[in-house]
């Protein structure tokens, strides 16, 4: 029997609980169906839901037929509780797109989608209350195509009577065309096979659509007979792995870890540890400290009622008593952490308590609410003694007062909301952070770069262990990650910047875990002092739609809004604009919408990102936020003389400090980071400085130096200072200044030098090289050839031993393979062993004997490599060097062929002189 879980998702009114509570009777689990408007659904059993008529927590019903066993998670449609939506994405296996017929895609519609596509979830649409009038299914399957994929079909019975739903030849043909192997064997056979439309839809390249009425029961049997006849279950690891994504209490209190198991199985009674517990790697995030609990009993819930189970196996969705220190998101056993959502409140609002309550305790009560519902951020504002929220909307602020006033029975209020701002930096700084009192020590230096938009926090590490010990090195990245770091410009949450060890120390005798904590928090401070900040807001991404006589109104309302917005597309009556504007100025539009177009006129708004703001200094002037005064983060540092500790001021600590990180932040180019892009435009895009590299791979990604700096000399000397010399041969190379985000080396000429080795990271390359690039696309086998031939090239005129890596590390069973391939040598990696992994280790025992150069544009690999004592140049420096080398090819070439011309009798002997001679002679008499 196949174990599925199915989540359904919609925006609000679309019908969703309607079309649940179908299904739910469909499958004998009801036996009388509720209404929304009755208060009566089977999952909607908490009161506030029945009052407000909509889904506010996640729950879920088992499903039982004859072949397949669904749990059915029912998620919230109100745009307020996205975040509650959005954890439950993570552990679905296929989704149910609710849609209104009457109203076709909606903007939250359009972000489900996308949510859908980031989580790569197969998805089945249902377009509901069809049996209302005005509503026009080929218009509503042209409306699924344009906005939301093209490759939605409808796969609805045509025929009343085919009581097998059968797919009739136009419907075949349509799912035909979504893929080009389909689409072949389908013009040959004229048929395609069910296990061939299932694969498809697994893999998101059809989607199945179904037009009917919930609360009139048409379509919906259909509906269901295509989700059981259309889905397979996931091959899911033998090995344990949970996935966590959501806490919840019982009526009597109980702590409710709900979570879906991944693989293996789960007993009673089993005890079960965080993910992290004895191998906590640096850069990777830690949230809190190890912990081993019991799982004590397993729950299977369907709607407000379980059953205890002793055993859950792969696919089983159960909530688990005894646990006290997960959290939604959390991985279990082979499972790793999910990433953060993507949808986050904008809005912070006050929490106004009673006279008689006291603002400690109530923080703490706040914050056992927080642990249930993620969305909602408790913060607590130390200046003003006040808590604060960050939220979605009006409609949230309501259920939380009443879920206050429920569990603690306290009667609070909400002030007027405000902008939730975010800061980052525009360009490298280096902070310094050190805490000696009396016997205590600890000092750290932190690089603190712009990160690319919506990146986030990412923390990396380049210190030697010779410099700074293993052990020291992982906790300064867990007090980098434990905490919300706050801007120095209004206090709001730090993001979008990598942060990077790059040197510490440690006291053999009186250093302490917790030393390195303030210290740690102290560097960030004084960088941030030191920085060039920029203040964040959020941006909405809109589309438009007015008449179109009214266009004009809409352009200047957007302009008045200084937000961007591309040419409006015009159909003849309907007019649609889309851009992008701040959410402080869209915050009331959608009123002023209604109300100009006399209802007729549509605002889709989706959360795009953080941008920075156009009037930073009238914000930052009306917070008036002084970090001098927030003694909670403190900028300064504390040093010892005397016997006794003392503070010194955060532009006063280089002066103190005892370390140097070598960092000489004067050779960077100091553009703005920010500056080098509309970032309102391209919110999430990459901005391409030429001296700073950029990583995009998240929180475990790598620190990346490439091409930082303007000379060679300049890294090795930075370099040299924090690791000690770097014993190499350096008159085997000299630079040449290009145009490139890094140096090319050339080879000197005219001096004996040590056997030479060129290291290449095929890949790396391969993805760097516009021209391989592009070709990688159509077949990457050929762009691998077309790296080889250029570079046996190379090499029959350097004449120095050439090894091209490439990743195989994904082959299972791979074992490490040699290849000689014309005068170099191929190496194609054995399972689970990277390039990266393989050149580290060819350097590493080859580096001291031999001239050893490494072509990556890697970061880490160039910190590495050059630590060994090899050379290293980036990927468009090989280029450049390969080009140069060619045209001095070309160049000797002609010059030998122009100088030989004329020599013909040069290499000859004397007496065959003498005879070519004559015969040129005699030839010329006869003439």
């Amino acid at each position: 029997m196949k174990k599925l879980v199915i989540g359904i998702l919609a925006h609000v009114d679309a019908g969703k609980t309607t079309l649940s509570e179908r299904l739910l009777y469909l499958c004998g689990v009801i036996r009388q169906i509720g209404r929304v408007d009755h208060g009566d659904t089977f999952l909607d059993n908490y009161e506030l839901e029945k009052e407000r008529g909509i889904t506010i927590f996640s729950k879920q019903a088992i499903l039982k037929t004859e072949d397949v066993e669904v749990t059915l998670l029912d998620t919230p449609g109100h745009v307020d509780f996205s975040a509650e939506m959005e954890r439950t994405l993570q552990v679905l296996d296929y989704a149910i797109l609710v849609i209104n017929g009457m109203d076709g895609v909606q903007s939250h519609t359009m972000t489900l989608w996308r949510l859908l596509e980031r989580y790569q979830i197969p998805t089945f649409l249902f377009v509901n209350k069809m049996d209302q009038n005005g509503t026009d299914h080929d218009a509503l399957l042209a409306d699924l195509k344009a906005h939301l994929h093209e490759n939605c079909v409808d796969f609805g019975k045509i025929q009343e009577n085919d009581e097998e739903n059968t797919l009739t030849p136009d419907q075949m043909e349509n799912i035909a065309v979504c893929d080009e192997t389909l689409l072949e064997k389908y013009l040959e056979t004229g048929s395609i096979e069910e296990e061939e439309i299932a694969e498809l839809i697994t893999q998101r390249k059809i989607f199945p659509c179904y037009f009917g009425s919930a609360l009139k029961e048409d379509g919906v049997e259909d509906f269901w007979n295509g989700v059981q006849k259309y889905t397979r279950e996931p091959k899911r690891p033998t090995e344990f792995g949970a996935k966590v994504f959501k806490i919840a209490r019982d009526e009597q209190g109980n702590r409710l870890t709900y979570m879906k198991i991944t693989g293996g199985s789960l007993k009673a009674k089993t005890m079960l540890s965080s993910r992290a517990k004895g191998q906590a790697l640096p850069g990777v995030r830690q949230q809190q400290e190890d912990w081993e609990e019991k799982a004590d009993q397993l729950r299977l819930y369907s709607g407000a009622k379980y059953t205890t189970i002793t055993e859950a196996e792969a696919g089983t969705i159960c909530a688990v008593t005894g646990l006290t220190r997960t959290y939604p998101g959390e991985g279990l056993g082979i499972e790793s952490e999910s990433e953060l959502p993507v949808l986050e409140p904008v809005l912070n609002y006050q929490i106004q308590l009673p006279d008689d309550c006291d603002p400690h305790q109530m923080l703490q009560k706040l914050r056992q609410l927080e642990e249930e519902e993620p969305e909602l951020h408790i913060l607590w504002d130390s200046q003003l003694g006040e808590i604060h929220a960050q939220l979605m909307g009006e409609v949230q602020i309501e259920i939380l007062k009443k879920l206050i006033w429920d569990r603690f029975h306290v009667a609070v209020e909400f002030g007027a909301g405000s902008i939730v701002y975010k800061e980052t930096v525009a360009e490298p700084v280096e902070g310094v952070g050190h805490f000696e009192p009396l016997r205590h020590y600890a000092e750290v230096h932190l690089l603190i770069e712009p990160g690319e938009p919506g990146s986030g926090c990412q923390f990396f590490t380049a210190c030697s262990e010779d410099v700074l010990a293993r052990n020291w090195q992982r906790l300064i990245l867990t007090h980098l990650e434990e905490k919300e770091h706050i801007g120095v410009l209004t206090g709001s949450p730090l993001t979008d910047v990598q942060i990077t060890l790059l040197t510490g120390r440690a006291h053999a005798k009186h250093t302490e875990g917790g030393d390195f904590r303030q210290a740690t928090y102290r560097a960030v401070r004084q960088g941030l002092r030191k920085a060039k900040n920029i203040l964040l807001e959020p941006y909405y991404e809109f589309r438009l739609e007015v008449p179109a006589e009214m266009i004009g109104r809409a352009l200047a309302d957007v302009q008045k809004m200084q937000g961007s917005f591309e040419s409006p597309d015009t159909d003849g009556t309907t007019a649609v604009l889309k851009g992008t504007a701040a959410v402080s100025q869209m915050r009331d539009y959608q009123k002023e919408v209604v109300a100009y177009t006399h209802g007729t006129g549509k605002l889709f708004c989706t959360l795009k990102g953080y941008a920075p703001c156009k009037n930073q200094e009238e914000i930052v002037q009306n917070v008036a936020y002084d970090p001098e005064s927030d003694l909670e983060n403190p900028t300064g540092s504390v040093f010892c003389a005397h016997g006794a500790g003392f503070v010194v001021p955060w532009d006063q600590v280089e002066d103190y400090m005892h370390l140097n990180s070598g960092v000489e932040l004067n050779g960077l180019n100091s553009e703005t980071w920010y500056d080098d892009v509309d970032y309102a435009e391209n919110p999430g895009t990459a901005v391409d400085n030429p001296n700073i590299s950029r990583n995009t791979s998240g929180k475990n990604g790598k620190f990346s130096y490439s091409g930082s700096y303007d000379e060679e000399e300049e890294l090795q000397a930075i370099f040299e200072r924090t690791f000690g010399p770097i014993k190499r041969d350096r008159a085997a190379f000299q630079k040449k200044t290009v145009h490139s985000s890094a140096p090319t080396v050339r080879y000197r000429q005219g001096k004996p030098r040590k056997e030479e080795y060129l290291l290449v990271d095929g890949y790396n390359i391969i993805f760097s090289w516009e021209e391989l690039n592009e070709l990688a696309k159509e077949n990457i086998h050929a762009a691998c050839d077309k790296l080889m031939d250029i570079l046996s090239n190379y090499q029959g005129y350097r004449k120095c031993t050439l090894i091209l890596v490439f990743d195989a590390y994904k082959v299972e069973g791979h074992m490490e393979e040699v290849l000689t391939y014309h005068n170099i040598y191929v190496v194609y990696t054995k399972e689970a062993e990277t390039a990266d992994q393989y050149i580290e280790k060819t350097v590493h025992r080859i580096g001291r004997q031999y001239q050893v150069t490494v072509a990556t544009s890697d970061g880490l690999e160039q910190v590495i490599i050059m630590g060994q004592g090899a050379h290293r140049i980036s990927a468009q420096g090989l280029k450049k060097e390969i080009e140069d080398t060619e045209k001095n090819a070309r160049a000797e070439w002609h010059q030998q062929r122009r100088s030989s011309k004329t020599y013909l009798f040069d290499n000859m002997s004397e007496e065959l002189q003498a005879q070519m001679e004559k015969i040129r002679l005699g030839e010329a008499g006869e003439e």
